[in-house]
């Protein structure tokens, strides 16, 4: 199955976590977690639209990395994998 954000939102892939272990040996449940920030692009919506109907492009490709609020947009899981939907605003940079 395929998902094409709408207008201004942008589909991102959060980043994996490095291991459910902290360095005390301790297993940190799902729950207390620290959620990724970096993601990578996977699709784009249609575009955002400006005051006076124009057609405003994306900033971003897909295939860029960037970073995001830890409590934005909408997370959900497909095939195994976590996604994320989000508002281009919502995109704090784009890593190099």
């Amino acid at each position: 199955m395929n998902i094409k954000p709408l207008k201004d939102r942008i589909l991102v892939e959060p980043d994996k976590e490095e291991g459910d272990v902290s360095r005390g040996g301790i297993i940190i449940p799902d729950m207390a977690q620290e959620r990724p920030q970096a993601a990578t692009i996977i699709a784009l919506g249609t575009g955002g639209v400006d005051d006076d109907g124009n057609s405003v492009p994306f900033g971003v490709k897909v295939g860029d990395r960037v970073l995001m609020p830890k409590y934005g947009g909408t997370d959900f899981k497909m095939d195994d994998k976590d996604y994320r939907i989000i508002h281009e605003d919502d995109i704090l940079g784009v890593a190099d």
